[in-house]
């Protein structure tokens, strides 16, 4: 639920239908809400930031390049896209870079 709706306010901000302050407010009010999730407390406010610096319509792959961050460790891939993609965060590599 929290990716879905990370991701549908980023691409939402995105496609220039709602602000940014908007949706970092609809953001806080699902990060308020009366159910337990099970995850890194900073994860999706790193990746909306990720998506938003790289230029990405939505999250998904941000959500991984955050957790490598948080994590402090690398993120392998299969996915060129992503590795070419997030290179400047010098977090994601490809399997044959191990």
């Amino acid at each position: 639920m929290w990716s879905e709706c990370t991701s549908a306010l980023r691409g939402a901000v995105w496609r220039r239908e709602i602000s940014s302050p908007v949706a970092a407010a609809m953001l806080d009010l699902l990060n308020g809400a009366p159910v337990a999730p099970r995850t890194h407390s900073k994860l999706h406010s790193r990746a909306l930031r990720i998506a938003t610096e790289l230029g990405w319509a939505k999250t998904y792959d941000a959500e991984y390049v955050a957790l490598g961050q948080l994590l402090e460790s690398k993120v392998v891939t299969l996915d060129a896209r992503l590795r070419r993609g997030a290179d400047r965060l010098g977090v994601v590599v490809a399997l044959n870079e191990l």
